[in-house]
């Protein structure tokens, strides 16, 4: 008796959303299945992977993470090129990190100035990340928005509190936005439905669910990706059609066990082994669950991740 393998019928599809600027554009979305279930629909565009550059030199990142960076940590545009030249990163990911009021509090000026001088010195699509606190973060971005107008950066995290402003001007000056919710589906949908009633395209939105480092949580968020994935292609929910983002690399290298050193802990083992392997894990988990963008760190990670993305994307 020969073996059929079950399939799930998909009546929904994942909508394609071009990111970066014409000529330099990388297309994600498209997938009209789960997760590399290739046997039962198409995956058109592979998961791809923005590198983490930070506005100024990391004062908290244990040194296995500095050390594949430290000729440049202290340029983000050298940052920036080094990433894509040396180590062929798809897209950046700036992380304004001394925007945030309770850090460095730089202006939205500087936060701005800075943006424009890493987009000026690579091709590939940028994302831009806030500090997290709204007030500060809507004049931040409001400024980068209008800094690099015309550039198509990728705008976060936009929340509740400031999607109005944020998405007005990123609709204004032609920026795609990350709609950013605390780990619950109606949330994420709700956030979609306020940025389309302010007009936002759906061309320009995609999903931030939030996400947590291996072993912190990230099973509640693995579940809140599946239940968005499910409903967008099995229930065809609309508003939950758009391509998932994870920021992952900042929640994984701030846990102790990256950080602990193996004089402490001699059962974790070789600390950049360890850490290299838990930033991989947690992608290759978020990845499963359906997400098209990772924010990573380190390049060995980084590797690892991208060779279990070509193997998982070759039908077997």
């Amino acid at each position: 008796m020969t073996f059929e393998v079950p399939k799930v019928s998909y009546t929904g599809k994942i909508r394609e959303i071009p990111l970066g600027r014409e000529g330099n554009t990388v297309i994600v979305g498209g997938e009209s299945c789960y997760p590399f279930h290739l046997f039962e629909g198409e995956m058109p565009n592979p998961p791809k992977i923005a590198m983490e550059v930070y506005d100024s030199e990391p004062e908290d990142w244990p040194d296995t993470a500095l050390e594949p960076f430290a000729d440049v940590i202290k340029e983000p545009a050298a940052w920036a090129r080094k990433c894509v030249d040396t180590y062929g990163a798809e897209m950046i990911a700036l992380q304004l990190a001394s925007t945030d009021p309770n850090d460095k509090d730089i202006s939205a000026d500087e936060a701005a100035k800075i943006t424009k001088e890493v987009s000026d010195a690579v091709d590939v699509p940028m994302i831009v990340w806030g500090c997290s606190n709204v007030e500060k973060d809507t004049d931040v971005l409001k400024a980068v928005c209008e800094a690099c107008e015309g550039r198509n950066l990728i705008i976060g995290p936009v929340v509740e509190g400031n999607y109005r402003a944020i998405g007005a001007t990123a609709i204004g000056y032609k920026h795609t936005v990350v709609a950013s919710t605390p780990i619950d589906i109606n949330l994420a949908k709700q956030l979609n439905i306020l940025l389309g009633n302010l007009n936002v395209p759906d061309e320009k939105i995609i999903i931030d669910p939030s996400t947590g480092a291996l072993g912190y949580g990230l099973e509640y968020c693995y579940s809140v990706m599946e239940r968005i994935r499910m409903a967008a292609l099995i229930q065809e929910d609309e508003r939950l059609q758009f391509p998932i983002i994870s920021n992952l690399a900042r929640e994984v290298w701030k846990t102790k066990e990256v950080k602990v050193p193996e004089s402490e802990a001699p059962l974790l083992g070789d600390i950049k082994k360890r850490g290299i392997l838990i930033e991989a894990l947690t992608a290759q988990c978020v990845l499963l669950a359906g997400a098209d963008i990772l924010v990573m760190r380190h390049p060995e990670a980084i590797s690892l991740v991208k060779e279990s993305i070509k193997d998982l994307m070759t039908e077997k």
